[in-house]
């Protein structure tokens, strides 16, 4: 048994005596001296120690004069401390944490909101209350299955779902081995990079534009949208063809043909692959020599992999893009 626990309980007679501050005294000096004892140069005091202090200022108000190993500062710390030390554990939260909720009410609430998507926690908290289930709001929407919103399409998503609803025009010139200007008109379809219908004429006006979109689109089969540039060739006549087949014109800016980029990059095409290598004589030989295109025989653009796989059987598929002349295909 510790030597000091010894010396408390001789000293017990005399703290229930006559002789009480002489035993307290005595006991103060005898637990710095067991101290000293079982320490090296510098004395270590253990939590034991301590505590014994902090018990004996409680109950001797002289215990300044007895003490010699710590100063009374010290002492007057390790209460504070120990005091701290006390109403931090009686207020700190419970180890144990929340109480569980019980399982047949969170699948009831997982039930409900699925069954109830507009249903919100205010709304399933007072159906539980009317079951007879005591459960807080808060835990309520806790237990909700999070809906994620859907996210948001991108650019690139909202344009590839509007180009079946685009079609372009366009017109470009060709001169021929007499020095005279041959129109081509193309119109092209955003959705597959088609040509959906082309011809050649030496004198266009609005009547004969208007009646190539005719052409283009028979049965009903106009797109809600046109692109083309405000070029004058595009007269009332052409404007009111157009408003009557039920298509809204998107104009370019003025002197802006990038804003028409697949029209452009289909005409830039047909000049490279086709009409730079042969020399047109006149209006039917351009027209037979767009005619005998195919597109099988043409690589040139990632834009030619866009295409369906072409009907080999026709002799008169118009490629997107470029046209090659029937020597090069090997017709």
């Amino acid at each position: 048994m510790n030597v000091r626990w010894l010396h408390l309980l001789r000293l017990l007679p005399f703290l229930f005596g006559g002789h009480r501050y002489l035993a307290l005294e005595n006991l103060a000096l005898r637990q710095q001296l067991a101290v000293y004892k079982q320490t090296g140069t510098r004395p270590k005091l253990c939590t034991k120690d301590r505590l014994f202090w902090v018990a004996l200022a409680r109950v001797w108000a002289g215990w300044r004069q007895s003490l010699v190993i710590v100063t009374p500062d010290t002492v007057l710390r390790w209460r504070r401390r120990r005091f701290r030390e006390h109403w931090t554990n009686l207020s700190g939260r419970p180890t144990r944490g929340r109480p569980r909720v019980n399982p047949e009410i969170a699948a009831l609430v997982t039930r409900m909101a699925a069954a109830n998507p507009l249903w919100g926690a205010p709304r399933i908290h007072g159906e539980l209350l009317k079951l007879g289930f005591r459960v807080a709001e808060r835990t309520v929407s806790r237990l909700i299955p999070k809906r994620r919103t859907p996210p948001s399409q991108t650019w690139r998503t909202f344009l590839t779902n509007h180009v079946p609803d685009l079609v372009s025009i366009d017109f470009f010139t060709v001169p021929t081995a007499r020095f005279r200007i041959l129109f081509v008109f193309v119109v092209l379809a955003h959705d597959r990079r088609r040509v959906l219908n082309f011809n050649v004429t030496e004198h266009p006006s609005a009547a004969w534009t208007a009646q190539q979109i005719v052409d283009a689109f028979p049965d009903d089969s106009a797109p809600p949208y046109l692109l083309r540039d405000r070029a004058g060739i595009y007269g009332e006549a052409f404007r009111q063809r157009v408003t009557g087949m039920g298509i809204r014109e998107v104009l370019t800016a003025p002197h802006s043909p990038w804003q028409n980029p697949f029209a452009e990059r289909l005409i830039g095409s047909i000049r490279r692959e086709c009409l730079d290598h042969v020399l047109v004589l006149r209006e039917r030989h351009l027209r037979c020599t767009l005619a005998r295109c195919r597109v099988e025989g043409w690589r040139g653009t990632p834009c030619a992999r866009l295409q369906p796989p072409p009907d080999r059987t026709a002799r008169t598929v118009f490629p997107y893009a470029a046209l090659l002349p029937a020597s090069r295909q090997g017709l």
